[in-house]
């Protein structure tokens, strides 16, 4: 399912790497290769930025694939929900919404998934995929409306017990599944929990 290019998606299930950065080398974010270590994808957070919750998903040779805002407004304020949206831009080079992310608002919202609706809309459900888990302990799902999983995140063993620290995990992408889509969602995710895409 294309949601940011056809381009991204595989006709068999892959399994790629995300590296963070270190604020302090390159203002943070984080880098995805596949398994012979090719980058794949490349984040850039707030650090490299220098703009407070808006990040940048690139391709392999560097073009910008996804830019992701925050919508801040005084609606929002009084809402239970903050929202995150991912744009890609068309041929002209004007933005086109491609998704959009709930976080619930913390103090309001606790028990309250954090749920993905991408556009068009036109759907019966207000959300198409939905976070299932916890992701700072990197063992988390994103998941379909049907129940069905999309993408797994989460730590190998072996990497986890060489690791104190969770700045190298994997995640694995279901067949047909727009690779570049979950990796937005991802580093919305890293930003909403304060990780490396965050200044």
């Amino acid at each position: 399912m294309a949601i940011v290019s056809k381009l991204y998606c595989s006709s068999s299930q892959v399994v790629l790497v995300v590296r963070k950065r270190p604020h302090v080398v390159n203002g943070g974010g984080f880098v995805v290769t596949d398994c012979s270590q090719k980058v794949v994808f490349r984040v850039d957070g707030c650090g490299i930025l220098g703009a407070k919750e808006e990040l940048i998903l690139r391709g392999a040779d560097g073009e910008a694939l996804l830019l992701i805002r925050r919508k801040g407004a005084m609606v929002e304020a009084l809402s239970i929900y903050k929202t995150w949206k991912g744009y890609t831009y068309d041929y002209e080079g004007a933005p086109k919404l491609v998704f959009s992310l709930k976080e619930p608002n913390s103090c309001l919202a606790r028990n309250n998934a954090i749920r993905i609706s991408v556009e068009p809309r036109g759907r019966k459900k207000d959300w198409d995929f939905e976070i299932k888990g916890y992701f700072p302990n990197r063992d988390c799902s994103i998941v379909d409306s049907r129940g069905n999983t999309v993408a797994q995140i989460g730590v190998k063993k072996e990497v986890e017990e060489l690791m104190a620290s969770k700045d190298l995990y994997h995640v694995v992408v279901k067949p047909e599944i727009d690779q570049a889509f979950v990796f937005g969602v991802i580093a919305t995710l890293d930003y909403v929990y304060g990780e490396s895409t965050r200044c």
